[in-house]
């Protein structure tokens, strides 16, 4: 039986301020190694919006003060569908499913690589990996970010905050709350964590552009982030 990841790739990795191409060059050969090394496995990739999402909402903001977080989110999910079908195009040869735009619609897995994008309002990519993930079967869901660690506070708002190697899905939660808000800067979103608390799922969360430490993760070595688990 074939062994399935997913990634929920943050699009402040794709793209941070523009599309970050020499990352997408050593993310894609990174991928394609490890596939051809463990011929057994596959992954599915979720992309998040980056910097197209942030700057369409920040323009909405300015036109319409009172703006509607449902819209807010359906611009955002546009860029995840932007950012998506690029990362579809970059694995053209594995990726044979078109992207995936409704998690709990899609039934097959053909080829090696599955790519999805935002699905609808009320959560981020990461909740749409997770249903994927159980969907799956995958052992592993890795969120990869600007985020390095899960810190114990906000590093930017608390100097005492310290990093963790693992947390339990029970004091994670307290950490990141249980209300969504679009954009909102956390590890991993509000509804996602319950979702992934309540089916037990192991999540990884990591700095996206180290991509030797992307390998470690992927080869299951010694790595730098922040092991999420059930209690």
């Amino acid at each position: 039986m074939s062994t399935t990841k997913v990634i929920s790739l943050g699009g402040s990795i794709i793209a941070p301020d523009k599309v970050d191409s020499n990352f997408l060059l050593a993310f894609r050969a990174a991928i394609l190694e490890y596939l051809e090394r463990r011929q057994d496995s596959r992954l599915i990739i979720v992309c998040g919006g980056g910097a197209p999402a942030r700057e369409y909402q920040r323009a909405y903001r300015a036109v319409v003060p009172e703006a509607d977080a449902d819209v807010l989110d359906w611009i955002g999910i546009a860029a995840t569908r932007l950012n998506a079908e690029l990362l579809k195009r970059l694995f053209r040869e594995l990726c044979l499913e078109q992207v995936i735009t409704d998690p709990t619609a899609v039934s097959v897995f053909p080829g090696r690589i599955l790519v999805a994008s935002g699905w609808k309002p009320g959560f981020s990519t990461d909740y749409d990996a997770v249903l994927l993930a159980e969907r799956f079967q995958a052992d592993t869901l890795l969120n990869l970010s600007n985020i390095v660690k899960v810190y114990t506070a906000d590093p930017k708002t608390d100097a005492e905050a310290t990093p963790l190697d693992s947390v339990s899905w029970k004091e994670f939660q307290k950490l990141v709350g249980d209300t969504w808000t679009p954009g909102i800067n956390v590890p991993f979103d509000p509804v996602a964590t319950e979702k992934a608390a309540r089916i037990k799922l192991r999540v990884i969360v990591a700095g996206g552009r180290n991509i030797d430490n992307l390998k470690k993760i992927l080869y299951d070595e010694k790595f730098e982030g922040t092991v999420i688990g059930p209690d």
